[in-house]
Formats: C-alpha cells, sequence, structure tokens
C-alpha cells in the first residue's frame, strides 16, 4: 500500500501533465435530478476533511473555487438554484 506522501507525489505528478492546464469543453445533458445529485456530490467532496493528502490538497485554492462555481452554473443552467438554496435551508435546521 502506498504511503499518503506517495500518493501526495502521484497525484501532483498528474496534475503538472502537460496539457493538464487545457481548457476543454464538455456538453452535458442530464436530467435535473442529476444535475441536482452531482451538485450535492461536489459540495461534499469539496467539504471533506482529507488529512492523508488527496488530490484537492494537491489541487489548489484556484482549482477549488473553480469547481464551486461550477456547482453554482450546474444549478442555474439547469433552473434549480433557488430550489437547492431552499433544501440547504431545510437540512440545516
Amino acid at each position: 500500500m502506498l504511503s499518503a506522501k506517495d500518493v501526495s507525489i502521484i497525484y501532483e505528478t498528474l496534475l503538472t501533465s502537460p496539457g493538464m492546464n487545457d481548457t476543454v469543453k464538455i456538453d452535458l445533458r442530464m436530467p435535473r435530478k442529476n444535475a441536482l445529485l452531482l451538485t450535492r456530490v461536489i459540495e461534499l467532496g469539496l467539504s471533506a476533511k482529507d488529512s492523508e493528502g488527496g488530490l484537492l490538497q494537491t489541487a489548489g485554492k484556484d482549482t477549488i473555487t473553480e469547481l464551486n462555481n461550477l456547482t453554482g452554473d450546474v444549478l442555474q443552467k439547469a433552473g434549480l438554484t433557488e430550489m437547492y438554496s431552499k433544501l440547504n435551508a431545510l437540512q440545516s435546521k
């Protein structure tokens, strides 16, 4: 089994490979329920505390900000922004 340091080095190597900063266009067509679930999964993944040095810790703050913005874009394009905020309000009660 790889140590946390080894895994971190592998992630850093992958993220700095040639072409990894190139912009790609992805056309996603999915039902609204999947857009809602995708948003939640991304948020849960970003809020997880990985003490062993995972991919998100290696990626950097700019990447995390871009992923947060992506969740907003997905919700907006699916017309679910207001519903999602209300669902989050219910969950916090």
